[in-house]
């Protein structure tokens, strides 16, 4: 297996792909896209992390009401489905996994992993029962979507771009 995390390309698909929406781009457009973001992936594969990403947005969505009426089990199925990355892991061939590996920059994989591992201490957290550290998990998958969109997705998300004069000022 090229990926010791079998989710370690979901992330992706919040980063390069069609509009959460699902409208289709012009097959230009998306080219254009994928190659200003450095990275290029066949159609098929594309069409497969644009359903990852919906399932993401949706799961983060979902997540915030069943966090705030503390129901565990809910918060727990929700952030292991993000974890497991199931539409990838169900859908992907071995051609598109090494697609993947030779398109995808490493640092891209750092960020994906730490994100289903974050997913996965949510989860945790969630069977534990205990709402501070379910917060602390669900901002730090937050935040992982806003850094990798910053860093992988500036075409789509131009607002996150980075302004690298200010970008020596962290807090």
């Amino acid at each position: 297996m090229l990926f010791r995390n079998k989710g370690a390309i979901a992330a992706l698909s919040i980063t390069l792909f069609l509009p959460a929406t699902g409208l289709a781009e012009s097959k230009s457009h998306e080219a254009e896209r994928q190659a200003d973001n450095g990275i290029q992936l066949s159609a098929g594969l594309h069409h497969l992390l644009n359903q990852e990403m919906v399932a993401i947005e949706n799961g983060m969505q979902d997540l915030i009401p069943a966090i705030a009426a503390g129901e565990w089990e809910r918060v727990g199925s929700i952030a292991q489905n993000i974890s497991n990355s199931f539409i990838m892991k169900q859908k992907l061939t071995q051609a598109q996994k090494e697609e993947l590996h030779l398109n995808l920059p490493s640092r891209f994989i750092e960020m994906d992993q730490d994100f289903h591992a974050s997913a996965a201490m949510l989860a945790h957290a969630a069977e534990n029962k205990n709402a501070e550290v379910v917060n602390f998990y669900f901002y730090k998958l937050n935040n992982a979507c806003v850094e990798c969109h910053a860093k992988y997705a500036t075409q789509r998300f131009p607002a996150l771009a980075r302004d690298t004069d200010k970008e020596t000022h962290h807090h």
